[in-house]
């Protein structure tokens, strides 16, 4: 295996943060341009809850854990906090709850949690 498909297999915690950040951008700039339900800004949603997903199922609870951001407002929300800091960065953004109940199961909810 070369190093560029193990790194496409197996990102690192970085990487998949980065990822994560971009398309969270991307997709607040298509939600304001094209609308909420456009093509373009329910693919960069779906696409940043998998980049999440993968994130804390090869890297949680030991780098990355969920805990409920109680600060933020609208819709309850985890953030997935980082154990080491990226960059100056802290979490891999936001997870609605619900969101994270349709695509994990109780028990990865429950060890994701494990802080």
């Amino acid at each position: 295996m070369t190093p560029e498909t193990a790194e496409l297999l197996y990102p690192s915690v970085e990487k998949l943060v980065n990822e994560i950040v971009a398309v969270n951008h991307a997709w607040k700039v298509a939600r304001e341009l094209f609308g909420q339900d456009s093509p373009l800004s329910t693919s960069s949603r779906d696409l940043k809850t998998c980049l999440q997903v993968r994130l804390l199922r090869s890297y949680a609870p030991e780098k990355v854990y969920l805990i409920e951001d109680k600060k933020a407002e609208g819709e309850p929300v985890y953030s997935l906090c980082l154990r080491e800091a990226i960059g100056d960065r802290l979490d891999a953004e936001h997870l609605p709850m619900r969101r994270a109940k349709e695509v994990l199961t109780d028990k990865e909810l429950a060890q994701f949690k494990n802080v």
